[in-house]
């Protein structure tokens, strides 16, 4: 069994975010909305309540701190506070039942593998890649709509994180 650790976004990215409503990191515009979907919230990791939770979205690369070459996206987190998942909590029960794509990372943001799971059945599907000799990193991906997630880090690691 591979130990690994769940890292959400930063939460002095979120933070940042909430008080300046631009993206640090890319100084992009962020836009609020109530939820029309279910995110997740990319800092506690809890999905949206569509019509309900308010919530902001805005520009961020999850290679920064890991990859010299960037790779930008669209995320949510919540427009109130929340507090960042906790990473030696494992894999995030409430994100099992979605279509997830985990894509394996070696250093130099070189992909050496990707995984779909459809079924919920992600504990094996990590460890599969866990195992992998070359591994630095795991970003988890929501099939559906394409985007970041979060990262997933053998505890081992000895890649500088954000």
């Amino acid at each position: 069994m591979h130990a690994y650790r769940t890292l959400a976004i930063p939460t002095q990215i979120a933070e940042a975010v909430r008080v300046s409503r631009v993206s640090p990191q890319y100084g992009h515009p962020v836009h609020a909305e109530v939820a029309t979907g279910y995110g997740p919230c990319r800092l506690c990791l809890d999905k949206f309540t569509a019509g309900a939770d308010r919530r902001l979205l805005f520009t961020y690369d999850p290679f920064d701190g890991y990859e010299s070459l960037p790779l930008p996206g669209p995320v949510f987190v919540h427009e109130a506070g929340c507090e960042r998942w906790d990473e030696h909590a494992g894999f995030p029960e409430q994100l099992r039942g979605l279509l997830l794509t985990l894509n394996a990372y070696a250093r130099g943001r070189r992909l050496i593998a990707q995984e779909y799971v459809a079924d919920g059945a992600v504990a094996p599907v990590l460890q599969r890649l866990l195992a992998h000799p070359e591994l630095a990193f795991i970003h988890v991906r929501n099939t559906e709509a394409g985007c970041f997630m979060f990262t997933v880090e053998p505890v081992e690691s000895q890649i500088p994180r954000p």
